[in-house]
């Protein structure tokens, strides 16, 4: 895979359309956690050390109080599986086991602590994404941190929750995304409803447990697991959700945290895919202001006549789907993920006008290895269950009760933000309509009152958080303080600016927060 496809794969913070969502120390001392910010329901009985190696003792504590077997695991990483409650009001209930690994700092003298990072989705998987940047992260902090990676509950290594198999994904993902009759509006609600009820029979007892909040609630066992009495955390797109909802729940443990391309927490459904779709229209039409100064752009030589021709192939693929020379045609989804995949990074648009020159000339192949890419499909099926479980975090985070009517009523707002692209955004809160069960955590409102400076990078031209969201989160968040990336592609720290990475950097490592309203 070319590096500029890699990186924006590793960037994706999974997009909507029927499939939910959009969206790649202190030393050892007292791990309890603040009292105020737990469950107060006790056991019913004592509970003693189990096989699975948690602590002696009853509640809470027997988890923050575990001791895990770390063991190599390649590439300098060596693994390990936490335990966490599925319920939190159910300690003696239920557990989960968490797939960690972490890469030890290089240099033990400047050792701070543990960096826990998580790239997004939801549905990311942080394991593979620690092991990916950890390498690349600024030298200062690899000498200053363990780069710890955790895959949440659900997600890929974690117990993961598989609703459907490959062929009814492909169908659920491939179907019409913005339906254009009662008929097709009927056979979306019932794929929608399908899919909820094969996630309530596969995973009945952890669907209501997949929230935000119960992912945060994980991260600080995970944090008293690693031993430090503060958390250190650098999370990516929705990784910004799950930094966020902790700095709500435990204000005092945040030491230093970057919530890099933020989403905005206060929103809802709706208010979030219509922020999104307005992301990806500027996105897309940066995109094609580029292309159309090429001499190889299939586009023609007008940006707002390129974003006409990117409208009307995705109108023919609604009509008639492309051949790719495989089995699956192209569709008006599968377009859609195509090109929305070289978005998050700049450095993958010569691979999208690759990719639309071919399909103006009919073949839909290319545009397909994009989505495929987009969606971690393969020739032999799913690589990991990130299309699915996205769909069951997000209606647990931001449920939504739209009826077909409202949306359709709604449709003509998101045109009006994303005229290419907003009828799409405007259905996908169906996803999350008939979802069947509610979340058992729901989310807060967030301030976080008394924490640290929380370091919020933006980037101005993100397609799956813009950066009006960044905006939003750093004057929501008490101590947020924003950086400012001026560019292209989805986030801003590690990405290529010289300027964000020192910022960045300086922050985990001395603490420094930038001046507020720095840009770069």
């Amino acid at each position: 895979m070319p590096p500029s496809l890699r990186r924006a794969c590793a960037a994706v913070a999974t997009t909507a359309l029927l499939v939910a969502g959009v969206a790649c120390s202190a030393d050892d001392q007292d791990t309890a956690p603040p009292p105020s910010t737990e469950s107060t329901a006790e056991p019913s009985e004592p509970t003693e050390p189990t096989d699975n190696g948690l602590g002696p003792g009853q509640g809470i504590e027997r988890f923050y109080a575990q001791e895990v077997a770390w063991t190599d695991c390649g590439s300098d990483f060596e693994c390990a599986t936490v335990q966490v409650p599925v319920d939190y009001d159910d300690l003696i209930g239920a557990t989960i086991g968490l797939s960690v690994n972490r890469r030890p700092a290089t240099d033990a003298r400047a050792r701070i602590g543990s960096l826990l990072v998580n790239p997004g989705g939801p549905g990311g998987s942080g394991v593979e994404y620690a092991t990916a940047v950890a390498s690349q992260l600024g030298t200062d902090v690899q000498s200053a941190y363990d780069v710890v990676g955790f895959d949440p509950r659900g997600v890929v290594s974690s117990e993961p929750i598989v609703c459907l198999e490959t062929a009814e994904l492909d169908e659920f993902i491939a179907f019409d995304p913005d339906p254009d009759t009662d008929a097709e509006a009927s056979a979306a609600l019932d794929l929608v409803d399908d899919f909820g009820q094969a996630c309530e029979q596969a995973e009945p007892d952890l669907l209501p447990h997949l929230s935000t909040v119960d992912v945060a609630r994980d991260m600080d066992v995970l944090r008293a697991v690693l031993g430090d009495e503060q958390l250190h955390y650098l999370g990516a797109s929705y990784g910004t959700f799950i930094g966020s909802v902790y700095a709500e729940l435990f204000p005092d443990r945040v030491a230093r945290m970057v919530l890099d391309g933020a989403v905005d927490p206060s929103l809802s459904n709706e208010e979030g895919l219509l922020q999104q779709a307005t992301g990806f229209e500027t996105a897309l039409r940066a995109y094609v202001d580029d292309c159309v100064q090429q001499d190889d752009c299939p586009l023609g030589d007008d940006t707002d006549v390129g974003l006409q021709r990117v409208a009307d192939l995705l109108a023919e693929l609604d009509e008639q789907p492309l051949p790719t020379g495989e089995e699956r045609e192209l569709t008006e989804a599968l377009g859609v993920y195509g090109i929305i995949l070289p978005l998050y990074a700049k450095e993958a648009w010569p691979a999208l006008t690759s990719a639309l020159t071919l399909a103006l000339d009919g073949d839909g192949g290319a545009l397909l290895t994009l989505a495929d890419l987009y969606l971690k499909r393969t020739d032999s099926g799913y690589s990991d269950n990130s299309a699915q479980v996205i769909y069951a975090v997000n209606c647990l985070d931001r449920p939504s009760d739209a009826t077909v009517e409202e949306i359709q009523a709604s449709v003509p707002a998101f045109e009006a933000a994303s005229p290419t692209l907003g009828s799409l955004f405007a259905w996908t809160p169906l996803a999350c309509t008939q979802w069947p069960v509610e979340a058992a955590s729901p989310v807060p409102e967030i301030d976080a009152q008394g924490a640290a400076p929380i370091l919020v990078v933006g980037t101005t031209r993100d397609p799956a958080t813009p950066y009006v969201a960044a905006q939003a989160l750093a004057e929501q968040l008490d101590s947020g303080v924003l950086l400012t990336r001026e560019g292209d592609g989805h986030t801003g720290y590690n990405v290529g600016n010289e300027c964000i990475d020192d910022a960045v950097d300086a922050y985990l490592v001395d603490g420094t927060v930038p001046p507020e309203g720095t840009r770069c």
